[in-house]
């Protein structure tokens, strides 16, 4: 393949293309009368627009109108002349009025009707005024726009087009961009006959007039000898309409807009039966069959013939940054169970065309539900680096690989320029020579129209383009799956004899993150890549609209609990599983992890949408959990160690014993609280607050509970200590105080404030006798952010130079100094807004907890969390989806460099490695700080700083976006060793999930006043599962999954099979897993399964062998089922 290099020959080919284009093509821009006031259509029409002002153009040629939602009528009167420059004759050639605006709407009338309408995304019609004109014909064409909100409006082009539609005649335009399509294949594959064009056409410009035509006969005869590049080349074509659930309209314009798109395409495939049509989102498929049965059943027909393809792999498209695994596993799970129930398939294709962004894990997930190819176009999006593949294989940790493909962008009509420059472009990249076109309008849906079918039909005929052929999303993906797996890359003419002694061909590395590199699949052309798919664009998302990210989290949180506990009841006491009720709370969080919701990027009233269905998922979600927990205790207990003592059950969701501080809510005139364990002993407590107690409830089973006793008035409790007077307020004036009297201190770290600013002077690890801090930690950092036109999306680039001053304190006060919690209170001011946060220490936690409220007032401001660290290390790590990507801190290439700005689950971390003796690593010497959070995501890293992005205030599209109360906590953990070893996953599941607390208040002791009393004062626990009565005891584990590093994501009954139950747990430190599962509740492995809950062939289980190996990196699915030996 040839470089196109520039030549003379360039400037004649340009010239005849023109002068035809000038024969049937004319610009109206400049004849355009402007209005700004907005008259009924009716009006306009019946007024003398010659007396309106003529608009004038600015330096782009736009007819501007300013933002705001502003109006912007445009009107002139067309009159057919007999030809064009004295010689192209018009008499029955169709017209048409091509425009291209920039308007949140649009409207094109023609003699007083409506002609034409459109949006944002429709924004380039072509307006049919006549099928055949005569000379003196006349059309009055008016045209209303209302601006966008957020940006200027304009009309940006107007053209009239004449067209000669007859098969039999000729057309200078069409024959214009023939010729331009020939140019661009002979630029990308053979500019040395670029020569042979231009000749060819150069009796195009020595001819004044081209009425003749044997003119044109002769052109396209000495055209046809040129060699075809495009010969033996297709396009395909897959009509398509992008439809937001959700983004400057509400949801329920969506559902009109699905009908509409739907109902179009049903009516085109009628007069175009070649048309085939593609579209995802089994949530909108569902709405359609409940409120549309009708039009639904008309789809289902539609898909049984193959015109209508069904993409159904995920239930929407979500956003995959911010949500969990096992929320991507759902979006599989009820995606792919609706597609098979109502269309009889399990969707192949993954396809997330407008996603910000892909986690490196998702092929994982993709391949476990079926899925065989994934499909975005997003990353062309990005602002930095164009991604380098368009067909690769995407690997994830664990090895597993999916077939991915880069389409062409969305949104596009039949434009033979713009396909025929994607093909060349598409070919040159991956040596494949069928190129895939998506027509649709799109976004607000719309999808093919009847003049791109048209036009696909009129250049299906044309010999100097490839052919083309509507096909399926799944046909093409086998198709050229298949081309790479014998076309060999082009290589220059001296590697030519060492490829064909390669039974494969050789394909670049791509680094890992951390370092190593892997090379591409076997057998194929393909190249493989071996991380993230980055956008590099839009990390704002990654902040915007806290309130969505903190719901969604503790809606991910509650659903693990409620359906844990609710199986949990289901097996203890036979309570019917709410299995309905928790679809559809699955259901209502999935669809609100649209990648326009989720991300932030929506107007005011969507939000205002969601929040009833946030406040749903959480009602139904913690009546369900209440309900099973109080199901599950046992009926009778042991014997209380003190008469007036009621029992407090402490229940663990996590899949490994813990220890955590606990809040109990105390009833009013509480004098001496007092908390027992069974066997008597006091455990230390502390009141908090009024009405709180606290206390550590130690060595709380892997998901199981723990039975304490409270004594509410209890005058022998040596052990709490008397909190009435602890508080101490601090006015900033009183700069006299000592650092060391603003400090806080457990036995892990002693944290110091700067009585002058609220920051952290020092955070010294007492056990590593290690200073954690490098300067000033927890400093909130604010920062002008200008995010550009996309503001609720993107982060100013150069946001770090334009720092704000840095905030002002207000009070420093200690609210406890307690044996069981420390705590001082923080408050700062920046601008208008106030930062009220808690610095909390607790004991047997090495974490400091950072409980942050902010009434969030700014516009155009990031504000940051920076911890400067006195350790380095060249690169972080950050919990992703089932896993942790390393990225670096040190950037070097242009693609590293553009991270800077990144996506976390729970955890960031940064570990400094250890010296090295004697040519080994001492792993003693590893120290980290992990900075963890419960619902923000936005991550950025230095060699020695971890900085977390805690809110922006951005105006388009919700001008009100953040405004109001923000809470969220944000924790430091200095550790030693790596974060691996240092068991950081764990810590950050359980800051977000912390112990459950069921106070039994109306418990009543039936032996407090009676003799009668089992052997031993016990009496043993009745769990219905279970056929053997237990010895008595005050604990209980459902399960153990033994693996450190094994991560329980759900435990729930299986979807088809309601006696089974599904245990579906991950591997979290990239080592190898012996997971042996160890419980006394009669249920066993008994087979693997899928994310679909279908049989993987794995060597079966028996009763007494319950171990597994799990490799890497791994999610595991298993079906259970009660024992019966």
């Amino acid at each position: 393949m040839t470089s196109f290099v520039s030549t003379p020959n360039t400037k004649s080919i340009i010239a005849a293309i023109e002068q035809l284009r000038s024969h049937c093509q004319v610009d109206i821009q400049n004849t355009w009368r402007y209005s700004e006031v907005d008259f009924p259509p009716d009006e306009v029409f019946a007024s003398d627009i010659s007396t309106w002002e003529l608009a004038i153009l600015n330096e782009k040629a736009h007819i501007p109108r300013d933002k705001g939602r502003k109006v912007l009528w445009l009107a002139q009167t067309i009159v057919v002349s007999k030809n064009l420059h004295s010689c192209y004759p018009l008499q029955d050639l169709s017209l048409r009025l091509a425009l291209i605006w920039w308007a949140d709407t649009a409207q094109v009338y023609v003699n007083g009707k409506l002609a034409a309408a459109g949006d944002l995304f429709d924004f380039s019609p072509r307006v049919l005024l006549s099928h055949a004109v005569t000379p003196g014909n006349k059309f009055t064409v008016a045209v209303r726009l209302i601006t966008p909100a957020h940006d200027n409006g304009a009309l940006m082009r107007s053209h009239l087009l004449y067209e000669n539609t007859n098969n039999n005649s000729l057309d200078a335009g069409f024959i214009a961009d023939e010729i331009a399509v020939i140019q661009k294949y002979l630029e990308t594959f053979a500019p040395e006959n670029l020569p042979i064009l231009a000749s060819s056409v150069e009796e195009i410009t020595n001819h004044t007039t081209t009425e003749n035509p044997e003119l044109f006969k002769k052109v396209l005869a000495n055209l046809s000898k040129i060699p075809q590049n495009w010969e033996n080349t297709k396009i395909f074509l897959l009509g398509h309409a992008h439809l937001d659930m959700a983004w400057l309209w509400q949801v329920e314009e969506t559902w009109k807009a699905a009908q509409n798109t739907f109902e179009s395409v049903l009516n085109l495939q009628e007069d175009f039966p070649e048309l085939t049509f593609c579209h995802s989102t089994p949530a909108l498929y569902e709405w359609i069959e409940k409120n549309r049965p009708d039009l639904f059943t008309k789809i289902q027909a539609k898909v049984k013939t193959g015109k209508w393809e069904v993409l159904g792999g995920f239930w929407i498209e979500p956003d995959l940054n911010l949500i969990s695994g096992e929320s991507i596993v759902r979006q599989l799970l009820y995606g792919q169970r609706y597609t098979q129930e109502k269309f009889g398939i399990i969707s192949p294709i993954i396809w997330v065309p407008d996603t910000f962004g892909f986690c490196w894990t998702l092929p994982q997930l993709m391949q476990q539900a079926g899925i065989e190819y994934f499909v975005t176009q997003k990353l062309r999006w990005n602002d930095t680096n164009k991604f380098p593949h368009g067909a690769f294989w995407w690997q994830s940790p664990d090895g597993s690989q999916i077939f991915s493909y880069m389409s062409a962008l969305i949104g596009e009509g039949i434009d033979p320029l713009k396909m025929a420059a994607y093909a060349c472009e598409w070919q040159t990249q991956t040596h494949i020579p069928d190129a895939l076109w998506l027509p649709g309008v799109g976004d607000h849906g719309g999808g093919p129209t009847r003049d791109m079918l048209e036009i696909a039909q009129r250049w299906q005929k044309s010999q100097f383009f490839p052919e083309l052929e509507f096909t399926t999303a799944e046909n093409y993906l086998r198709h050229i799956q298949k081309i790479g797996e014998w076309v060999i890359e082009k290589q220059e003419e001296t590697e030519i004899e060492e490829l064909n002694n390669l039974s494969s061909p050789p394909s670049p590395s791509y680094r890992r993150p951390g370092g190593s590199s892997l090379p591409s699949s076997p057998s194929s052309q393909f190249p493989t890549w071996n991380d993230e798919l980055y956008l590099e664009f839009h990390r704002g998302c990654f902040t915007t609209h806290g309130e969505q990210k903190s719901l969604n989290r503790k809606c991910e949180n509650l659903l693990y609990e409620a359906e844990l506990f609710a199986t949990w009841a289901k097996i203890a006491s036979n309570l019917e599983y709410p299995h309905s009720e928790l679809e559809k709370c699955w259901k209502k969080l999935l669809f609100n992890q649209f990648h326009d919701i989720l991300p932030g990027s929506s107007i005011t009233e969507v939000y205002t949408d969601t929040l009833p269905e946030w406040q749903e998922i959480q009602t139904i979600g913690t009546r369900i959990l209440q309900d099973s927990l109080n199901a599950i205790i046992p009926k009778r207990l042991p014997k209380p160690p003190h008469p007036d003592a009621k029992p407090i059950f402490i229940f663990n969701s996590l899949n490994w014993q813990r220890s955590q501080v606990v809040i109990i809510d105390l009833p009013n005139q509480t004098t001496n609280p007092c908390i027992f364990t069974t066997d008597g002993k006091i455990i230390p407590s502390q009141i908090s607050k009024p009405s709180k107690l606290l206390f550590l409830a130690e060595n709380i089973p892997a998901i199981g509970y723990k039975i304490f006793w409270l004594c509410l008035n209890n005058s022998e409790n040596p052990n709490r200590v008397a909190q009435d007077n602890d508080s101490i307020l601090f006015s900033k004036n009183q700069i006299t105080l000592t650092p060391e009297k603003i400090a806080i201190e457990n036995e892990f770290l002693r944290v110091i404030v700067d009585e002058k600013t609220g920051d952290l002077t020092s955070i010294f690890d007492l056990i590593n006798n290690k200073e954690i801090l490098n300067g000033k930690g927890n400093q909130l950092q604010a920062f002008t952010d200008s995010g550009q036109y996309w503001d609720a999306w993107n982060i100013d680039p150069n946001y770090a130079q334009h720092p704000l001053p840095f905030s002002e304190l207000k009070s420093i006060e200690f609210l406890e100094q307690g044996q069981i919690q420390t705590s001082l209170r923080v408050i700062r001011q920046i601008e208008r807004s106030q930062f009220q946060q808690d610095y909390i220490l607790v004991t047997n936690s090495p974490l400091l907890k950072i409980v942050t409220k902010v009434d969030w007032q700014e516009r155009h401001i990031i504000v940051k969390a920076a911890f400067p660290l006195t350790i380095e290390s060249g690169f972080a790590t950050y919990e992703i989806p089932c896993g942790a990507i390393p990225r670096t801190t040190k950037p070097q290439t242009p693609e590293e460099k553009a991270k800077w700005e990144v996506p976390a689950l729970r955890w960031a971390d940064l570990t400094q490695n250890g010296e090295w003796e004697n040519g080994k690593e001492n792993n003693h010497q590893k120290y980290g700080v992990s900075l963890l959070n419960d619902c923000k995501y936005g991550y950025d890293a230095t060699p020695n700083q971890l900085r977390l992005t805690l809110l922006r205030g951005t105006e388009y599209p919700d001008s009100e976006a953040d405004k109001g109360i923000h809470e969220f906590t944000y924790a430091l953990y200095p550790h030693a060793g790596s974060w691996e070893e240092a068991q950081t996953v764990r810590r950050g599941y359980e800051l977000n999930l912390p112990l459950q607390v069921l106070n039994c208040e109306n418990w009543e002791n039936t032996e407090k006043n009676s003799k009668q009393s089992q052997p031993d004062g016990n009496i043993a626990i009745a769990i219905n599962s279970i056929e053997k009565p237990n010895p008595i005891q005050d604990s209980f584990s459902l399960l153990n999954l033994s693996a450190e590093n094994v991560i329980l994501m759900a435990f729930k009954p299986a979807e088809d099979d309601p006696e089974a139950i599904i245990i579906r747990c991950y591997e979290c430190q990239g080592k190898t897993a012996e997971m042996h599962l160890h419980s006394d509740f009669g249920y066993t492995l008994e087979t693997q399964v899928d994310l679909l809950e279908r049989p993987i062939p794995t060597p079966s289980f028996s009763s007494n062998q319950q171990n597994f190996t799990i490799q890497p990196w791994k999610v595991v699915s298993f079906k259970m089922r009660r024992h019966k030996g």
